[in-house]
């Protein structure tokens, strides 16, 4: 049986419309997104050389969209595997279910990743260590 959904991490495309005026980007919970939206937060003012998530989730699955400037999310399966997406586009976003490894870094000066989450948050759900995270995927 394996635990992790590394299998299920995609790139999203988002509906945008624009005209003369400006751009609009259209994003819903159980249509653009797999699942409703319970939480939302963004990150902004990091530093490229900071780490920011190095954690996996055993109940939240997020959708990331930097929604200015740039960054990158590192995703592994804690079987060896890892991907790297690179968020570029405001009208983009990566979807992260649970049981995956996350690290985002890289963030240009501008940066700001909006981040969508399908829980409230609960401390007690995340993994922080990432041994231990290796730990109960072997394990299971």
């Amino acid at each position: 049986m394996i635990l992790h959904n590394m299998n299920k991490v995609k790139m999203l495309e988002f509906q945008q419309r624009g005209d003369e005026r400006g751009h609009l980007v259209i994003v819903e919970g159980n249509q653009d997104i797999p699942f409703e939206i319970k939480r939302t937060f963004y990150i902004y003012g990091s530093d490229p050389e900071v780490v920011r998530g190095q954690h996996a989730n055993r109940e939240s699955e997020f959708v990331l969209i930097n929604v200015a400037g740039t960054s990158k999310v590192r995703v592994k399966d804690g079987e060896g595997n890892e991907a790297v997406y690179c968020l570029n586009r405001p009208h983009t976003g990566i979807y992260l279910p649970t049981m995956v490894w996350k690290d985002m870094y890289d963030f240009s000066k501008d940066s700001v990743l909006l981040v969508l989450a399908s829980t409230h948050y609960d401390p007690d759900e995340y993994i922080r260590d990432y041994d231990e995270f290796v730990h109960i995927i072997k394990e299971n």
